[in-house]
């Protein structure tokens, strides 16, 4: 038996809490070890004295008295524990909100017209946006700060970000017709575009 097996038993040992196997391996490790078995007579002492010890009354409302007598600790935030224990959340979410406000403020100071898609048979008056009649707009068409007006075709969906869209009788729209006029929507129709983009490409 090693020298630091046998001092990490010895408190078992001296607690009755040591098995019997174990004990007769330490009682050999120290009839062969000096400092060893110098160390547990000290040990020995020690509990000896510790058990002597006569019993000290103490008052009922000690440890309420000692409560009170300790300053008050601050209870942390319930969120910076939650944060604490999800930083990996915690980062999503701050990036998130980071994400939500840039979007917002770019809804609220952009007014600028803003056409993409098959732009080439439209016709642009102020922010009015003119599909005539009889033209036919190849694929999807999105129009932001703008109105719409549908006299002819979209073969694919027509969205309208901060706008309104006028269909007339002979309008056709084989897609789905999308009006984006709150900052949320706009952030949700942005998101998703850019999932679309980066899923499909294009």
């Amino acid at each position: 038996m090693k020298c630091s097996d046998a001092a990490r038993l010895m408190h078992d040992y001296l607690d009755q809490e040591l098995p019997r196997d174990q004990c007769k391996l330490l009682q050999l490790h120290l009839r062969e070890c000096p400092q060893c078995e110098a160390r547990f007579r000290a040990l020995e002492r020690t509990d000896a004295l510790v058990h002597a010890m006569p019993a000290v009354s103490v008052p009922d409302d000690l440890a309420s008295r000692i409560m009170k007598s300790l300053p008050k600790s601050h209870k942390p935030k319930a969120w910076t524990g939650w944060v604490q224990r999800h930083p990996a959340a915690s980062a999503a979410a701050f990036f998130l909100v980071v994400m939500l406000s840039s979007f917002v403020a770019m809804w609220n100071q952009d007014d600028q017209l803003k056409l993409s898609g098959d732009v080439e048979h439209v016709v642009v008056r102020g922010h009015t946006v003119i599909i005539p009649a009889g033209q036919t707009v190849k694929g999807n068409l999105t129009i932001e700060n703008g109105e719409a007006q549908v006299l002819g075709e979209v073969e694919g969906n027509l969205t309208v970000i901060d706008g309104n869209v006028t269909l007339a009788s002979t309008a056709h729209i084989a897609g789905k017709v999308k009006t984006v006029d709150r900052a949320l929507d706009w952030v949700w129709y942005k998101v998703t575009s850019w999932f679309d983009t980066v899923a499909y490409g294009s």
